[in-house]
C-alpha cells in the first residue's frame, strides 16, 4: 500500500482489501458506479507497484470481469447490465481513480464493444452483443489512424487483412479485437470483429512509455487474418456485390472514445486529489517559520486555497464532461435519424471537455506536490502516477486543435466536420 494512503480516496473507501460480494449484479446507475468504485479500492493498493513492475495486466481485467463491469453495456437480456453511455463514463471515472490504465483499458473496451452498434446491421449488432456478454469478452482494437490502413484482400469469398499498427490498446489481455482496413483496389473501410488469440495476431509487447504503463498500448502486427464477409461491419450482399450503407452515427466512434478519454482524465485527477489529501490530512506537517503558525498541516491557509481551487476545478471539469454525456445519449435515443448538427454540436462540447479536463488534471498532478510536502516526492508515496498518466494519453491528439475547434464554434458557429480524430 502506498505510504500515506491508507484511506484512499473517499470515493472508494469501503475496503480496499474486503472480498466484496459480486455474485449478484446491480440494477441501477448508481449501483454500478458504487461497484466500480470497489474495484477502483481494491485496483488503489499496489497501483503504483504494478505499474512499476509493467506486467501484463491479466489479473486486472479478470477483476473487471467479476465485478460485471466487462458486460455493463450489454443487453439484460444475455446477462448484461443494460445501463447507458453516461453509466458507462461515470464508470470509467471511478475505476481511473483507483488505477488510470485499467479505466484506459475498460474505457476503449466499451468503446469497441459499441462498434456494432455504430456500424454493423441489426442482425450482427444481436449476434455480436449477444456472444459478447453471454461470454464476458474483453475488447481491445488495433485501429490507429495515423497508420496505413491495413490491407484487406478478398481470397476465396473471405476478407483476408494484413499490416501493422504503431498502437494498439488492449492486445494481449483482450478476447477479441476490432480490425478496420481498406479493401484493394476500392476506398472501402471495412471493420471486423476477430478472436484475439490466433497466429495472424502479434503483439511486440514493446509499450513502454511514461505513463499508462499497463494498458498492452503497444505495436501489433496482422498478417493473413481471415474473415467471412458476413462478419463485415455493416455489409450487406447485394446483385452488385457487397454494400455499405453510410449514416451520421457511423461517425459517433470519435466522440465517444474522445469523451472516453476525458472521463478517466477526470478519474486519475481524482485520484491524485484524494490521494494527495489523504497524505496531507495524515503525514504534511505545518511550517515551523510561518507568520501565522498552524499545528497541523492541513490547517495552513495555502494548503487549504489550493485544495479549494482545485476541487474547483475538478468539479467543473467534470459538469462539462456531464453535459457532454448528455448530448451522447440525446443521439443514442435516435441513432437512425441523428443529424450532422446534432453530431457536430456533441463533438464541440466534447473538445471543450476535454481540454478542460487536461487542464485540470495536470494541474492538479503537478500542485499536489506543494501541499503534500517534501517527503511525499518519495518514490514509495507514488504520487509522481497520476501526472505521468495524464501527461501520457494526452499527448494522443493534440490538445491544440480541440481549442481551435471549441474557438471557431464560438467565433463562427463552425461545426467539426467528422474525422478519424473529431
Amino acid at each position: 500500500m502506498r505510504e500515506g494512503t491508507s484511506t484512499m480516496t473517499e470515493q472508494a473507501s469501503a475496503g480496499a482489501e474486503a472480498n466484496q460480494d459480486w455474485s449478484s449484479r446491480p440494477d441501477t446507475p448508481d449501483g454500478w458506479v458504487r461497484r466500480a468504485r470497489e474495484v477502483a479500492a481494491r485496483l488503489a493498493v499496489d497501483a503504483v507497484e504494478r505499474d512499476r513492475a509493467g506486467q501484463t495486466p491479466y489479473e486486472e481485467v479478470g477483476l473487471l470481469k467479476e465485478a460485471g463491469l466487462v458486460t455493463l453495456l450489454g443487453p439484460a437480456e444475455h446477462g448484461g447490465g443494460g445501463q447507458d453511455w453516461t453509466t458507462a463514463y461515470r464508470v470509467i471515472r471511478a475505476v481511473a481513480a483507483g488505477d488510470g490504465s485499467i479505466g484506459q483499458l475498460l474505457g476503449y473496451h466499451y468503446l469497441w464493444a459499441w462498434a456494432a452498434r455504430l456500424v454493423a446491421t441489426p442482425e450482427q449488432i444481436a449476434a455480436v452483443e449477444q456472444a459478447a456478454t453471454e461470454n464476458q469478452w474483453f475488447f481491445g482494437g488495433a485501429v490507429n489512424p495515423r497508420d496505413d490502413d491495413l490491407l484487406i484482400r478478398e481470397e476465396d469469398g473471405e476478407l483476408v487483412y494484413s499490416g501493422s499498427k504503431t498502437f494498439s490498446t488492449g492486445g494481449k489481455v483482450s478476447d477479441v479485437t476490432v480490425l478496420e482496413g481498406i479493401l484493394e483496389g476500392t476506398e472501402d473501410h471495412i471493420f471486423a470483429i476477430v478472436p484475439t488469440d490466433q497466429d495472424g495476431i502479434r503483439f511486440a509487447g514493446d509499450w513502454d512509455n511514461l505513463g499508462q504503463r499497463l494498458t498492452e498500448s503497444g505495436s501489433a502486427v496482422i498478417d493473413g487474418v481471415r474473415v467471412p464477409w458476413a462478419s463485415a461491419a455493416g455489409y450487406v450482399a447485394t446483385e452488385e456485390g457487397h454494400k455499405f450503407v453510410p449514416r451520421v452515427y457511423n461517425t459517433l466512434n470519435v466522440p465517444l472514445i474522445q469523451l472516453v478519454f476525458t472521463n478517466f482524465y477526470l478519474g486519475i485527477a481524482e485520484g491524485a486529489l484524494s490521494t494527495a489529501a489523504a497524505y496531507t490530512r495524515e503525514k504534511t506537517r505545518a511550517w515551523p517559520y510561518a507568520g501565522d503558525k498552524k499545528e497541523r498541516g492541513l490547517d495552513e491557509f495555502y494548503v487549504q486555497e489550493a485544495y479549494g481551487d482545485l476541487r474547483s476545478k475538478l468539479w467543473a471539469a467534470e459538469a462539462l464532461a456531464e453535459r457532454a454525456a448528455s448530448l451522447i445519449e440525446a443521439i443514442n435515443a435516435h441513432a437512425d435519424t441523428v443529424t450532422p448538427e446534432e453530431r457536430g454540436e456533441a463533438a464541440v462540447v466534447i473538445a471543450a471537455a476535454k481540454q478542460t479536463a487536461i487542464d485540470a488534471g495536470l494541474e492538479i498532478g503537478t500542485r499536489i506536490f506543494e501541499v503534500t510536502g517534501a517527503r511525499a516526492s518519495a518514490n514509495a508515496v507514488g504520487l509522481d502516477l497520476f501526472w505521468r498518466n495524464i501527461r501520457t494519453h494526452s499527448l494522443h491528439d493534440p490538445v491544440a486543435h480541440k481549442r481551435a475547434e471549441v474557438g471557431r464554434y464560438a467565433l463562427t458557429g463552425e461545426l467539426p466536420e467528422p474525422t478519424w480524430y473529431t
